[in-house]
């Protein structure tokens, strides 16, 4: 079967009075993208956050009346004229296979991979993470996902006790379970981040090794590590948290921090911790860091 796009470009309309207005159309469904290279990051659950330049389209079959659609939009819209709008052929795809091409195995560090579970590993001796992504944040292919991994690559993390504070997909503390970490704690404020964990934990045969919660959920322990990929507010904020999650000499590891917003966290996390390592890669930062035996 083959489809009819409708794009409505961006312009003085709210974006969801749009998408409303094509499904009482007819549209079969609706998607919002990006009109202006305008980066949002993770929202809060149930929170929907739009660009401020946002290109909306509607998909429909392909034997739509176009004119009926449009006259459709003109009553919902109560608009005389349509905004600038573009009719297009859409052949049957298989949409999975379509997104799946671009997510192939990678290599981090010396012997972590992540890969596809529609791929075979193609390295049989390494430690293989099979991963589909599903709701949940986190494949590797981020520059900030995979400056953790390549950190956990690094690390001696044997029978040592992990937070992987974010968790989203589970990646990372799947990986910290892998590469022989004693027990991982996955905390993430998104319940579908907890069940993409658990459920990508027991396809890595992983699942008795990792316990998820939300953050309130977290008993009280101290760990030997502690990874937290979000965003550089809620890692400031999280500083003395952080830090009573910690053993005195405790590792961490913070990423998902923009290069221009380092001296702020390194100045929230001093009176905690001594920093050993920055790593770049283009405009993101990880920071390592060792929480001091005073604190």
């Amino acid at each position: 079967m083959d489809w009819l796009q409708l794009e409505i470009a961006p312009g003085v309309l709210d974006a969801e009075r749009v998408a409303e207005a094509l499904a009482e159309a007819g549209a079969l469904s609706v998607t919002f993208t990006d009109a202006a290279d305008q980066p949002i990051f993770e929202p809060d659950p149930g929170q929907v956050t739009l660009w401020s330049a946002t290109r909306v389209t509607g998909l429909f079959h392909a034997d739509t009346d176009w004119e009926a659609v449009r006259i459709r939009l003109r009553t919902a819209l109560q608009m005389e004229e349509l905004p600038p709008h573009y009719f297009t052929p859409l052949a049957e795809r298989e949409w999975v296979h379509e997104w799946l091409k671009d997510f192939t195995p990678m290599r981090f560090g010396r012997r972590l991979w992540i890969c596809p579970t529609t791929y075979k590993p193609p390295d049989s001796g390494a430690i293989n993470i099979l991963l589909n992504p599903g709701l949940a944040f986190g494949t590797g292919t981020h520059p900030t996902t995979a400056m953790c991994l390549e950190w956990l690559d690094g690390e001696a993390l044997a029978g040592r006790d992990v937070i992987d504070y974010g968790c989203g997909s589970g990646i990372l503390a799947i990986a910290a379970a892998r590469l022989g970490a004693h027990h991982v704690w996955g905390v993430d404020h998104d319940p579908q981040a907890l069940t993409a964990t658990r459920d990508n934990a027991r396809a890595n045969g992983v699942l008795a090794d990792i316990d998820t919660c939300l953050p309130g959920q977290l008993p009280p322990l101290q760990v030997d590590a502690l990874l937290a990929n979000i965003l550089a507010k809620p890692l400031m904020e999280l500083a003395p948290r952080f830090a009573g999650l910690l053993k005195p000499g405790g590792v961490l590891l913070l990423s998902g921090i923009l290069d221009t917003q380092e001296n702020q966290v390194r100045a929230a996390y001093t009176p905690w911790f001594r920093f050993t390592v920055a790593t770049r890669r283009g405009e993101w930062l990880s920071l390592g860091a060792h929480l001091m035996e005073h604190t």
